[in-house]
Formats: structure tokens, C-alpha cells, sequence
């Protein structure tokens, strides 16, 4: 691989030493030296993004200008929104969000050949890994052949996408794929793939040493943080135009500081830290910002800590939540088998860079926040979202609460369960799951789950029966551990056996529950709960049957499954009877802060993380049996249900349009605050009787077999489908109706699908209204795709979530904010009023005013000021081509 580096006016481009060998490097302090600016007390967050400018300063996409505005963003307190060009170093994608992108990649390469261009022209320009993650269902649990039930199903409903994959690892160049069953790509990102320091070389043929970046395409590669590798994420459209050579245009951020202070006390967790933190961060309000983590408490503050907050940067806001280069990284470094050579230059380059967090670190934030860590307690976080922390004193209380103001139902509801000896009732735990990046790369958290079962196990308690428990590690080193410590028969005993290794239950395939519980908790109407050790507890998300979920650290998942209630103060009731007849309390099975050491200490070692990806590409026997062939664009299968060839470059024009005001368009639907990419975005299972289910069922696609949204997003068809159908989502046009509904052109309830096909139908423009953070949650392309194949031309909301907007606007839907107090309730939105926007087909500005006209429906029209989020000057060259990838591959033919 080379990287095409800028012309350095400023001669910044020096040489390091570094374990015995010499680097080229572009010098801060160079800069600095050269009079551009005094970057002295910049964050080492915003020195990352400096270099970048740097390295690719060429007059043109960087300029000296941009490099002076960091200069100046110091000397303004931490604020300079300047719009700038960033070249991250690589991507990094998980297979539902990667699927869709390399479909577009080989949708590309049939496009070019339309516009008489080669296909040999689309290729990443920057590396690429693709991990196959979020395929794995938990069909079967609790028992030793678990594991392999589940890969064997994983590859019989995915094998079409597996054959597609693979075709795109021999077709494209920079391109890698890591196998099934390998782990969590954020965790295999921070044990292996990830470098902190990169190295390539130049259009010279030099060795040029700079800081490791990334974009992924799920928004949780901001774990990687953690190892001061800069890196959030995008959307996969955004992901696809990085891929191509387009530089991500970004506004230079504020950076807010947060400060830790003090140690954790006993008893406590990275998982209690990380939820304070997230509760702290977004009443501060970091959206669109970076956070930036240092003080005296980092020193006692272990890597695998620091990324399980890193991990959780969408659920508080910010783009990313960085921890600088230090001693603790290169122990980390060094424990997960990276180079002694290139911990060296990790070192060494760092404090060449002023990237380095010693003593005297102390640079200049936006704003600052401080947390003592001693002040840190056991807590949990629900049932609706991550931010809804809960000390877990409170946690019996606040169910009692949520049941009376959120879920509306009655205390106290029991319903028998056919066949079994036991009754649910609401606040029942049925699934508890050891799952996700955010704690299962964290060992003391895993050997702490792993304690407290050997604890329970040798007092006789176990799992209630009603409660589906799984584990679900992000690598097979967390495995290798648990074994080495004997902890992994102790989990088994308690029903918490290996699933898979994979994103499982935090992203809704949690697999069905025993059909029994099902057909009760609906005869009930119950408020079933969810247990989890994940980062996502959406409405919806986890499983059909589940209402209310909670996030805990993998300790207390393992307790909640042997209480196997909300309804139970953990603090202070006992979990059940032990084989002694006597009650067993939490603090009688909860391990001490030395003994989680001392295992960690003897059990993850350096040889473990050596051998286990040691051959990480290969995969099992199943992936080596793959057969693909090797032509240079896909052979799309007709019949296949997986993959299909999407219609964004049918029939493309070589010159790009432009952009007109939107006129007489329809309201697709009226939503609420917080909706967020999970409300929108298809995720999940789905039923025969939605407009996806019916699809599959023209198709002789049985029920059994429909697999989940996320395993489909290579299938446009499927996806539009499943836009705007989440099961809780509540459209404000229809009086209490859950689900993806709306009215259609005759006024009459109708599914959004059907009423949004009507509209296409017609001619006619659709548009959606929303609330406070549209968009909130997963980087998820598909939120944006479908909403663009929907036919809806803007989003009018009140704010927008980062990576949303800019999706939006990679689609070619425009995104637009009410100004002057106005929201879809202070217009007295009903759904049946006529929507029209004027001031875009002229000279558009990017963050224009402009008036947009509201007629309803006796007549009456209002007109409104709002504001058009189409960003930067890039951004409208987007819209004007119908999209990023429109753009990219005109440019791509033309040259």
C-alpha cells in the first residue's frame, strides 16, 4: 500500500529513530517552528487531525490556511468550526453494515462500465478489513453444543452473502476479510488489527510514520479510542467515498475535556464508570464534539477500561472519546503480541509529536467535566436507553415507577406457563447475555462474570429456568482465558455457555425465545426485561418479546439471570436458596477486586493474543469450503434474496443535475424526540404479515428461514421495505398505533411502504417531520438508503444526530432544522398538510435559511424559516450529483 502524501510548503517533514530503524514523519513542533501557529496546548486528539493536514497539505484540499486554524482554535478557547479535508488512514466495517457497501462497490463497477469507463478503476484506495460479526443468532443455549449449533445455522442462512464476501476479497484490492466465528470486529480492531502508530510508504518509496486512523462503519469504533487510535463512525456511505479517495469533510471540533480523578472503589466496575460517564456526558451535551479523557486517575486506569468507555462514545454524543498515548498503551501494546518494534516507535513517535500524555500534560479544552472515580457505584442503565442510569439501589424502585408512567400495565399480572411449573409476571427476566465489544474486550469484567458463577455454583444456586442466558465473547482469546482460569465450566453451569463469537444479542439477534414464554408474555400483555452487557437498549432492539432492558456489567447479568427478576433489590434481597437451604445474597457471591487481578494477571497473557490470531484470516474448514470465482464484477444471482443489484446507477447520466425546491410534497410521517437509526433503520427479525415478510413470501422464502433484516441489507428490496417499520415507532398521524405505519394517499392506514411506493406512484415528493436528535444511535447506511428509496426528498427536524445528517445528505436527501422555536407541535402538524421549500435551486450555501411553506388543510398556509444541514461546499457538489457515490464514480469515468 502507498499513501499519497501533500507537498509540505512549510518543510515540517522530518526523520525518527525509533528501535533501530529511521521513519519520515511530519513534526508539529516543526509547524510550529515555521510560524504557522502555536500548537502547544492542543489536545492530542486535535493533534491527530493536525498531522493529517500536515502530511496532505497540497494548496488545494489543505491548505496553510487550514493547518494556521488550529493555531487559532487554541488561542479562541477551543472553538474554530473551519471546514477541513481528513484522510483517515483505513476503514474498518462488520459484515450488515459492510455487505451493503461492497454491493455498492460492485454496483460501481457495473455502473462505470455505463458511463465507458473501466471496472478495474473501482477499488478501495485505503485498506479495508471486513469482519463477519453480527451473522450469528443465539438459536441454542445452555448447552455444550451451543457453539457449533450456531455457526452450522449462522452459514446455512448466510451462505449467500458468505459467497459474495468472499468474491469481494479475491476482486478487490486492499481489501480483507476476517472470517466467521473470529470475534467482534472492535475487539479484533484492538487486540490486533489496530496500530496506534501506522507506517507506509510514500509515492517516493520512503517509510513515512503517522498517527493510526480509521472510519468504521459501525458507530462503536470509537473503542478503539481507547488505544489512542483516532477513529469514529461513519455511515457506510460516508465509508464507501473513503474507501474511493474522498477525504471526509469535517468541521475542526470542539474538544471537551473529562477529567478522572481518584480509583475505583471495591466492588465496582468499568461498566458502573462507563455508565456515570455517559449519564455526565450527555446532560453536558457533546454532539458533534470530541471528548478527550485525562488526568491523574488514568494512571490507575487500565487499557481494557479505557476502551470500554472509548466503546460508548454514540451513546453519550460525541464523535469520539480519545486517551492519549502512555505508559498503559504500550503495556497494552506489549500484553496483545504487537512488535517491540513498533511499541518502540509508538513511544518515540509520540513524544517526537507531543502526543504524549506524561505528568505534565495539560492542554486547552473547549469545555471540562470532572469525575472522582471513588465516588463510582454499582448501577445499571433502562429500560429504554443508555443514558437512563440507575444506581442499582434504585433499580426495583425505578421498574416499579416505569410500569406505572411509561409501560401503562398493572403490577402483579401472572400468566402459567404451558408445560411449565412456574408463572411470568411483569419485570421477569427472560434473557440474560453476556454479549458485545463494549465489555467483552474487558477481562476484568469477563473473569469478574466468571467469579461470581463459581461462587453461585459452589452455594447451588443456577439459573432461573425462564431465562435465556448466553456468552458471546468478542474474541476467542476471551475464551482462551476463561479456560485457562476454569472459569468457563463454572459459566457453563450457571447457563452460560459459549453462543458464538460475535455481535449477538446487542443487536436484536438474541434468537427466539422458548415459545411457551413467547405465547405468555402476549397472553399477558407483560413487561418482559432483558439483561445485557451491551451498549444499546432501544426500544424494539433486543427481542420482539422484551419491553423494557437494561445494561449491566457481565457480573450483574450473571446475577440477574439467577434471580431471574427486576422485581428483586440485588443490594439487599437475596438471589434465591442455596443448597443449604440458606438465602444467598449478591455480596456473598461477588468477587473482591485483588481476586479479578490476580486471575486477570495469570491468565491473559501475551501467548494467548499470539495464538489466536496468529492465522486470523484463514477461518474454519466451513470458510476455506467457499467456493468463489474471480471475475473482475459479481455474477448477480436473479433469485437470490440476499443479494441484489441496488438501482442507484440505472441509467446515470455523465453530467450531474441540480438541486430544485421541493414542491406540493406529502408528510410520509410525523415522529417524536429521539427518534433514533434503530426506529428507522431495519433491524432485526420481522414477521410474515409486514411488507419485507410478504416479499420473502412471493418469493417461496418459508418464515423459518427469513434470517433478520441485518443479514439482508444486501438486498435493497428487503430494506426499503423494512424503513420506518420498527414495532415501537410511533407516527403522530395516527392515534396510538405502534409500529411502521402511516396514511396513504387516500387517507386511509396503510403501511409506510405501501403509502410511500403510492406517492412515488403518483409523482408526488414526500418528506418527514421529527423532533430533538433525529437520528440518534447506530451509524446505521440503511436509516439513509431507505429513506432515499422511499422517495422522501427532506427531513425536517428540530436537531440531528451527527452521522445521520451526513448520511442523509450522501443520499441525496436533504436534511433541514426548524429555526425561531418553530417544531412540528408549535405548527400544529396533523399529517394532511401540503409542504413546500423554496430558495434551493438557485445559488445554495451550505447551512442556508431558507422559506419553507406549509399549507393546510383548510386552506391556510403558514410560512416558516428553516435552516438547510447540507453542511459544506462538498456536500452540495452530494446532493447536486443525487449522491456521494454518484459523485465518485462520475469523477472516477472522467479521469
Amino acid at each position: 500500500m502507498t499513501v499519497t502524501v501533500g507537498h509540505d510548503s512549510a518543510k515540517t517533514r522530518q526523520t525518527l529513530s525509533a528501535g533501530g530503524a529511521s521513519v519520515a514523519y511530519y513534526s508539529i513542533p516543526a509547524a510550529q517552528a515555521a510560524g504557522l501557529g502555536d500548537f502547544s496546548k492542543l489536545p492530542a486528539a486535535l493533534k491527530v487531525v493536525l498531522e493529517n493536514m500536515l502530511r496532505f497539505e497540497d494548496g488545494k484540499t489543505v491548505t496553510l490556511d487550514d493547518i494556521r486554524a488550529f493555531g487559532d482554535w487554541a488561542k479562541l478557547g477551543g472553538k474554530n468550526p473551519r471546514e477541513i479535508a481528513y484522510r483517515p488512514a483505513r476503514v474498518l466495517m462488520q459484515d450488515f453494515t459492510g455487505v451493503p457497501a461492497v454491493v455498492d462497490l460492485a454496483a460501481m463497477r457495473d455502473g462505470i462500465l455505463g458511463l465507458k469507463g473501466s471496472a478495474a478503476k473501482i477499488n478501495p484506495l485505503v485498506p479495508v478489513d471486513l469482519v463477519i460479526d453480527h451473522s450469528v443468532m443465539i438459536d441454542e443455549f445452555g448447552t455444550p453444543r451451543a457453539f457449533q449449533a450456531n455457526v452450522d445455522r449462522e452459514y446455512e442462512r448466510n451462505m449467500e452473502r458468505y459467497v459474495f464476501l468472499k468474491w469481494g476479497q479475491k476482486a478487490f484490492n486492499n481489501f480483507r476479510v476476517v472470517p466467521p466465528g473470529t470475534g467482534i470486529c472492535h475487539q479484533v480492531n484492538l487486540e490486533y488489527l489496530a496500530q496506534t502508530v501506522w507506517t507506509d510508504t510514500d509515492q517516493t518509496g520512503a517509510e513515512v510514520a503517522y498517527p493510526d486512523t480509521l472510519v468504521g462503519t459501525d458507530s462503536h469504533t470509537t473503542m478503539v479510542n481507547g488505544l489512542a487510535v483516532l477513529g469514529w463512525g461513519v455511515g457506510g456511505i460516508e465509508a464507501e467515498a473513503a474507501m474511493l479517495g474522498q477525504p471526509v469533510s469535517m468541521l475542526i471540533p470542539e474538544v471537551v475535556g473529562f477529567k478522572l480523578t481518584g480509583t475505583m472503589r471495591e466492588g465496582t466496575t468499568a461498566t458502573d464508570l462507563v455508565l456515570k460517564v455517559v449519564q455526565m456526558l450527555r446532560k453536558h451535551g457533546v454532539v458533534n464534539k470530541f471528548v478527550e479523557f485525562y488526568g491523574e486517575g488514568l494512571d490507575h486506569l487500565p487499557l481494557a477500561d479505557r476502551a470500554t468507555i472509548a466503546n460508548m462514545a454514540p451513546e453519550y454524543g460525541a464523535t469520539c472519546g480519545f486517551f492519549p498515548i502512555d505508559d498503559e498503551t504500550l503495556r497494552y501494546l506489549r500484553q496483545t503480541g504487537r512488535d517491540e518494534g513498533r511499541i518502540a516507535l509508538v513511544e518515540a513517535y509520540a513524544k517526537a509529536n507531543g502526543m504524549w500524555r506524561g505528568p505534565d500534560y495539560d492542554p486547552i479544552y473547549t469545555s471540562t467535566l470532572h469525575l472522582d472515580m471513588s465516588e463510582i457505584v454499582p448501577a445499571i442503565s433502562g429500560p429504554k436507553r443508555p443514558q437512563d442510569y440507575l444506581p442499582l439501589t434504585d433499580a426495583k424502585a425505578s421498574f416499579a415507577k416505569e410500569m406505572e408512567a411509561s409501560f401503562k400495565r398493572p403490577m402483579g399480572v401472572e400468566v402459567a406457563v404451558k408445560g411449565e411449573d412456574y408463572k411470568l409476571s411483569s419485570g421477569k427476566v427472560v434473557i440474560a447475555s453476556i454479549t458485545s465489544c463494549t465489555n467483552t474486550s474487558n477481562p476484568y469484567v469477563l473473569i469478574g462474570a466468571g467469579l461470581v458463577a463459581r461462587k453461585a455454583r459452589a452455594l447451588g444456586l443456577n439459573r432461573k429456568p425462564w431465562v435465556k442466558t448466553s456468552l458471546a465473547p468478542g474474541s476467542q482469546v476471551v475464551s482462551e482465558y476463561l479456560n485457562a482460569a476454569g472459569l468457563q465450566e463454572d459459566l457453563d453451569a450457571v447457563g452460560f455457555n459459549l453462543v458464538g463469537y460475535g455481535c449477538t444479542t446487542c443487536i436484536g439477534n438474541s434468537g427466539p425465545l422458548q415459545p411457551e414464554i413467547s405465547a405468555a408474555i402476549a397472553e399477558g400483555d407483560l413487561v418482559a426485561t432483558a439483561v445485557l452487557s451491551g451498549n444499546r437498549n432501544f426500544e424494539g432492539r433486543i427481542s420482539p418479546d422484551v419491553r423494557a432492558n437494561y445494561l449491566a456489567s457481565p457480573p450483574l447479568v450473571v446475577a440477574y439471570a439467577l434471580a431471574g427478576d427486576m422485581n428483586i433489590d440485588l443490594t439487599t434481597e437475596p438471589l434465591g436458596t442455596g443448597s443449604n437451604g440458606q438465602p444467598v445474597y449478591l455480596k456473598d457471591i461477588w468477587p473482591t477486586n485483588k481476586e479479578i487481578a490476580d486471575l486477570v494477571h495469570a491468565t491473559v497473557t501475551r501467548e494467548a493474543f499470539l495464538k489466536k490470531y496468529a492465522d486470523v484470516f484463514k477461518g474454519d474448514t466451513k470458510w476455506q469450503g467457499v467456493q468463489v470465482t474471480e471475475a473482475e464484477t459479481y455474477d448477480w444471482p436473479a433469485t437470490s434474496t440476499y443479494i441484489q443489484n441496488p438501482p442507484y446507477f440505472r441509467g446515470m447520466a455523465a453530467t450531474p443535475g441540480t438541486i430544485k425546491n421541493i414542491s406540493g410534497a406529502r408528510i410520509l410521517a410525523l415522529l417524536g424526540d429521539m427518534i433514533t437509526t434503530d426506529h428507522i433503520s431495519p433491524a432485526g427479525s420481522f414477521k410474515a404479515t409486514t411488507p419485507a415478510g410478504k416479499y420473502l413470501n412471493e418469493r417461496q422464502v418459508p418464515v423459518s428461514e427469513f434470517n433478520s433484516y441485518g443479514a439482508r441489507r444486501g438486498n435493497h428490496e428487503v430494506m426499503m421495505r423494512g424503513t420506518f417499520a420498527n414495532i415501537r415507532i410511533k407516527n403522530e398521524m395516527l392515534d396510538g398505533v405502534e409500529g411502521g405505519y402511516t396514511k396513504g394517499p387516500d387517507g386511509a392506514q396503510t403501511s409506510i411502504f405501501d403509502a410511500a411506493m403510492a406517492y412515488v406512484e403518483q409523482g408526488t415528493p414526500t418528506v418527514i417531520f421529527g423532533g430533538i436528535e433525529y437520528g440518534a444511535g447506530s451509524s446505521r447506511d440503511w436509516a439513509a438508503k431507505g429513506t432515499a428509496l422511499l422517495g422522501v426528498k427532506a427531513v425536517i427536524a428540530e436537531s440531528f444526530e451527527r452521522i445521520h445528517r451526513s448520511n442523509l445528505v450522501g443520499m441525496g436527501v436533504i436534511p433541514f432544522e426548524f429555526t425561531n422555536g418553530d417544531t412540528r407541535k408549535s405548527l400544529g402538524l396533523k399529517g394532511d398538510e401540503l409542504v413546500s421549500i423554496e430558495g434551493l435551486d438557485g445559488d445554495l450555501k451550505p447551512l442556508s435559511t431558507v422559506p419553507c411553506h406549509i399549507t393546510y388543510a383548510d386552506g391556510s398556509v403558514k410560512t416558516i424559516q428553516i435552516k438547510c444541514r447540507i453542511d459544506t461546499e462538498i456536500e452540495i457538489e452530494y446532493v447536486e450529483h443525487g449522491g456521494v457515490l454518484h459523485y465518485v464514480l462520475r469523477n472516477l469515468a472522467a479521469a
